[in-house]
């Protein structure tokens, strides 16, 4: 094996070296930073393809940004940390497990990693804004459960760049920080009977107006390869490319981004190609992806919405809650699960909150309902054989230390500055107070 492990000088400016493209097709795309679809192939999504087939890992100081030989950035914004791979001891030797990996996004300062929203969504966030343009000076628009608007906000609110966070009003409470935010960051919340849909239903509406642009979640190449870096640093951390992976998936786009990750390693050339089989897992009882797998189906079932949003309330990972995930589009989790010949599990509330207990006992840290439930999917698999106990696994635990982090530090909640009622929903008329909120004007509460 080739390492491809070397420090290089620290920078503050930089731009990767990458196009558009999508497998497959010789057309390449110059990419403008917030370009999400090619307009001639809607049904695919597009991927990043860098100059710099193996990845040489920067200097440790330039945090998130040491992977920028594999991330579709434009510069570098300050703040940022990076995933952290380790390899377990206490809670591999409770489930007798050889090669237990863990790759950890959050808050653990005795593992050196500092996202002080808790959440690999930071990854997401720190990609998205390094690849838009430097003079970029529209809203960036963010839909979100409450994790992602928690990482956009951080970062968004350190680097001065406007964006509106569109949340459901219920999930609220998850818009908490370690100071008051910048003024360029603004919340709508969706009130009513809403839910994470409705949230991207109402910011694809404002994205219609001037001066607002679509984030654009899995369709972003930025986010994707922003969270595949969980696997970059798993892979290097290791030494080689993983047997199996785990991940809880409310869209799947972590998981899309790890087996895009896993393909370009094995084009590199630096390790032994392998494909890593993906475990992924919903939380009982909303299961759309996973009932659409085991019927074999490319699409997903049939939803009644009213039972869909009950269902949702009685998830314990709620940010897993997303009813229109990107599960059938070509190069999407349909296609991931297929290729690397990986499954899908579910997992109830109570297996997901012994896990999370169990994970804080012996890695302690305390970890987000959806890790909790990506350990709980593991536990189960080990236990009925699914997977070998000298097997090299990777466990994403994908947010932790948040409730560390509020314990040592005061913390402030964003307040929404206009709630829209679902029920009550006027495109035209709600898209006026939302460009009001960007025009400095005093905005009411509906």
């Amino acid at each position: 094996m080739k390492n491809p492990v070397r420090a290089v000088e620290v920078l503050t400016s930089v731009k990767t070296d990458y196009c558009l493209g999508f497998p497959g097709s010789m057309q390449k795309i110059t990419d403008d930073g917030t370009m999400l679809l090619h307009p001639d192939h809607t049904d695919k999504l597009l991927r990043a393809e860098y100059a710099c087939e193996t990845l040489t890992i920067g200097d440790e100081r330039l945090g998130f940004y040491k992977y920028a030989d594999w991330l579709p950035v434009n510069h570098f914004l300050s703040g940022s940390s990076a995933p952290i791979t380790y390899k377990s001891e206490r809670l591999a030797k409770f489930l007798k497990l050889k090669n237990l990996y863990i790759t950890f996004s959050g808050f653990f300062p005795e593992r050196d990693v500092y996202m002080l929203t808790g959440t690999f969504k930071e990854c997401e966030a720190y990609a998205v804004c390094g690849r838009l343009p430097e003079d970029f000076k529209d809203v960036l628009v963010v839909a979100s459960a409450g994790n992602t608007a928690r990482a956009f906000a951080r970062v968004c609110s350190e680097n001065n760049i406007k964006l509106l966070l569109v949340v459901p009003h219920i999930r609220r409470s998850k818009l908490w920080f370690r100071e008051e935010l910048n003024p360029c960051v603004k919340l709508i919340t969706v009130g009513g009977n809403s839910d994470y849909y409705d949230a991207i239903r109402v910011a694809d509406d404002i994205c219609k107006l001037p001066g607002f642009v679509a984030e654009g979640g899995a369709k972003n190449v930025a986010r994707r390869d922003g969270m595949g870096t969980t696997v970059l640093s798993a892979v290097t951390a290791i030494g080689e490319i993983p047997d199996y992976y785990f991940q809880a998936v409310g869209s799947g786009t972590g998981a899309i981004a790890a087996w895009e990750a896993n393909l370009r390693f094995n084009a590199s050339g630096d390790f032994e190609k392998k494909k890593m089989r993906l475990h992924v897992s919903q939380n009982e009882p909303f299961t759309p992806m996973y009932d659409a797998w085991k019927e074999n189906s490319r699409q997903l079932l049939p939803m009644d919405e009213a039972e869909s949003k009950k269902k949702l309330s009685q998830i314990f990972a709620d940010v897993l809650a997303n009813r229109k995930p990107p599960y059938g589009i070509k190069g999407g989790l349909y296609d991931a699960l297929i290729d690397s010949e990986g499954d899908m599990h579910t997992v109830t509330n109570e297996e997901a909150k012994l896990a999370s207990k169990i994970f804080l006992r012996e890695e302690g840290i305390d970890i987000e309902p959806a890790a909790a439930v990506a350990t709980a999917s593991l536990m189960k698999c080990v236990e009925d054989g699914t997977v070998e106990r000298d097997a090299i696994i990777m466990l994403n635990i994908t947010g932790g230390g948040s409730e560390r982090f509020k314990s040592e530090h005061n913390t402030v909640n964003l307040e929404p500055s206009y709630v829209i009622d679902i029920e009550k929903y006027n495109p035209e008329a709600d898209a006026k107070m939302v460009l009001e909120l960007f025009e400095n004007r005093k905005v009411r509460k509906a």
